[in-house]
């Protein structure tokens, strides 16, 4: 965590808050994502007609270059992408608890809130209706929204500036992929990386690591809520 007079400082200018969902507004270790992969992974082999092993090994490489699997399985074997984004989000949320401190914190932050993920409408509502913070943004920008054209696409952070008039050099960008960040830097943005909580090790393959100590990350935290807080005091 960064020393409260720092941070303050740094974010004292921004007036628009870009919240990522998945591992961001709750924490990694709930496991939500892994029932997203879980179903991808179903997903996959059913549709190609393969092995779940071999199925596992394709999505991952179409996240890695293509930002999503869907988009992979979108450019690679022409799916459409309405049935894949349907049942990939038809999860148990139950997890998930009501936050009320994380909530208070987004309220109190001065400007507008906005959601800004790869997944759906539908699956932000879930999450945030859990956690109870479904009041508290502004605006919603999904996968569907970006074109079907995903992060870290520069176009994609760029539309979504467009279509919500937000003037990228007073805002700030939340996220837990530090590739994710690098074109909200350079659009001006101040950016945060959310790693999981009691560790600033990020559990993933080896090359989500890539990026999370280049100088397009700001600010690490492994407490979004207390990072949240710390701007306020």
């Amino acid at each position: 965590m960064t020393a409260p007079q720092e941070a303050r400082a740094a974010f004292a200018h921004v007036e628009a808050w870009i919240f990522d969902l998945d591992n961001t507004l709750y924490p990694a270790h709930l496991s939500l994502w892994e029932q997203i992969d879980a179903r991808i992974k179903g997903y996959v082999a059913k549709l190609l007609n393969i092995s779940t092993d071999e199925a596992f090994r394709l999505q991952k490489d179409y996240y890695k270059h293509y930002g999503t699997s869907l988009r992979g399985l979108m450019i690679e074997h022409g799916m459409s992408p309405d049935d894949f984004l349907s049942y990939v989000h038809d999860i148990d949320h139950s997890p998930l608890q009501a936050n009320p401190e994380l909530g208070a914190a987004i309220a109190a932050l001065p400007g507008r809130k906005f959601v800004f993920t790869s997944g759906t409408h539908s699956h932000v509502q879930a999450v945030t209706r859990r956690l109870g913070i479904e009041n508290h943004f502004d605006g919603v920008f999904d996968i569907v929204d970006a074109g079907l054209l995903p992060k870290p696409h520069r176009v994609t952070y760029e539309k979504f500036l467009a279509d919500h008039g937000v003037d990228a050099t007073r805002a700030a960008m939340f996220e837990d992929l530090p590739r994710n960040l690098e074109a909200p830097h350079a659009l001006g943005m101040k950016t945060v990386l959310v790693v999981p909580e009691r560790t600033r090790e990020v559990f993933r393959e080896a090359w989500e690591f890539e990026g999370r100590d280049d100088d397009h990350v700001d600010f690490v935290t492994d407490d979004l809520t207390a990072f949240l807080v710390t701007l306020r005091l």
